[in-house]
């Protein structure tokens, strides 16, 4: 992976359970990391095919291997919030990770 690409700034995030002033549980995200990344939609073809795959791929997000990234986390990016659906270590060989999303309002 060349490092030119990697030209986003994304926060990686992770679903957390903490208690409000009543001490009831309520659900919110906690600050993994803050990476650099590359960010691109999925063009026609390659939404049309990851659609069959997955329910509403929308995005893919590379970055270098980071162990403990699953699909129950989130990236955000300019705003936007991608959550993850899978997480694909390319090439098996620990250096680059490939994270399919679907982007949420």
């Amino acid at each position: 992976m060349e490092a030119g690409a990697l030209r986003h700034r994304v926060a990686i995030q992770e679903p957390v359970e903490a208690r409000n002033s009543y001490n009831e549980a309520i659900n919110t995200w906690a600050l993994v990391a803050v990476v650099w990344a590359w960010v691109a939609p999925l063009a026609g073809r390659e939404f049309f095919a990851a659609e069959h795959v997955q329910s509403e791929i929308t995005h893919r997000v590379r970055l270098r291997y980071r162990a403990g990234i699953t699909s129950e986390m989130r990236v955000v990016y300019a705003g936007r919030v991608l959550m993850i659906q899978s997480v694909i270590d390319r090439g098996e060989r620990r250096r680059e990770l490939e994270l399919m999303c679907r982007e949420v309002q």
